[in-house]
């Protein structure tokens, strides 16, 4: 496992699934975490679960001042900003094009393009004066196919793929790493929406086909590591073997 100790990394939509489970799991490899929702409730109780190594801060990442807040926070009460993990992300409310709303469409814009783009804006400078740093933005099958019901999805997806190819274009002659995790279905809260919804293939899966969130958190940590640097730029995918093997993980049966 990678060791984190000494690092500190924030962690955004970290009031459950994904973002709860990273936290938890950098907690345990030594690192400093900051968690960062919307939602306070939970993120200050999960906090309080890990004990003096983690802070949590009320943050919409669609706003930039926040996120603007979140990081200055974080180098004050930390030192540094080594790890960055762009996990805030929404779905609803699902629905073809001809029955969306443009507000809601607009608000997962806001959330999941513009949340990372605001995230990069934020902590960038303070990692390119450290001179090191690592982003991992969460990305998704849907960066680069179509799904019915799922077009502000699957455009902000393919948007934040682009934007880790930008990042790494810019920044690694300055010593930053970014790329992106694309994990597969995971069983969190967002499954259960799909579900609801009943609309593509997806919505059908059994809830037996979904990889546990902890799985992700894995997946994040090992890109964290060397074994990152063979991604710089991309995404890695926990849907292949290759990349099972790679974190650790059990593979996928045949």
């Amino acid at each position: 496992m990678t060791d984190l100790t000494g690092k500190t990394a924030i962690i955004t939509g970290a009031s459950r699934g994904i973002g709860a489970a990273t936290a938890r799991h950098f907690a345990n490899l030594g690192a400093n975490v900051v968690l960062a929702a919307r939602s306070t409730h939970e993120i200050d109780r999960i906090a309080e679960e890990i004990g003096g190594t983690a802070l949590a801060i009320h943050c919409d990442v669609a706003i930039y001042p926040q996120v603007k807040t979140l990081v200055e926070t974080t180098k004050t009460q930390f030192g540094s900003v080594d790890i960055l993990i762009n996990n805030a992300g929404l779905i609803n409310p699902i629905a073809r094009i001809t029955d969306s709303d443009p507000a809601a469409w607009g608000q997962v814009v806001d959330v999941n393009l513009k949340g990372v783009y605001h995230a990069y804006r934020a902590a960038l400078p303070v990692m390119q004066a450290q001179g090191s740093g690592t982003i991992i933005n969460i990305s998704s099958g849907a960066a680069t196919g179509a799904l019915e019901g799922w077009s502000h999805y699957c455009a902000t997806k393919a948007a934040v793929l682009s934007l880790t190819k930008c990042g790494h274009k810019e920044m690694a002659a300055h010593g930053i790493r970014i790329m992106g995790l694309s994990p597969g279905t995971v069983a969190t809260e967002m499954q259960v929406h799909i579900k609801s919804s009943g609309i593509n293939p997806v919505s059908q899966l059994d809830p037996s086909a979904h990889i546990p969130a902890e799985w992700v958190a894995q997946g994040l940590s090992y890109l964290c590591g060397p074994g990152g640097d063979a991604w710089l730029g991309q995404d890695f995918s926990l849907k292949t073997n290759e990349g099972r093997t790679a974190v650790g993980l059990p593979l996928i049966d045949a």
